[in-house]
């Protein structure tokens, strides 16, 4: 398999993850307390929304990457 197959296939399924899921969540640690023997942390989430047309657009991306690399 060559490598413009494999890049086809991972941005079909990063497309496809994307439409399903609709975007990502992730932890950050934004906030340190050290006040003599007590610490304290926090953490946010933070979601970030994957827009439907970059889901959309990275499954054409990889059908036509797919398609030229069996052209060869």
């Amino acid at each position: 398999m060559n490598a413009m197959k494999m890049a086809a296939m991972v941005l079909f399924v990063v497309g496809a993850l994307a439409l399903a899921y609709g975007g990502f969540t992730y932890t950050s640690d934004t906030h340190d307390v050290d006040m003599g023997p007590i610490h304290m942390s926090f953490d946010e989430k933070e979601h970030v929304s994957v827009p439907l047309w970059a889901g959309i657009g990275l499954m054409v991306l990889g059908g036509v990457l797919f398609v030229a690399g069996n052209k060869r």
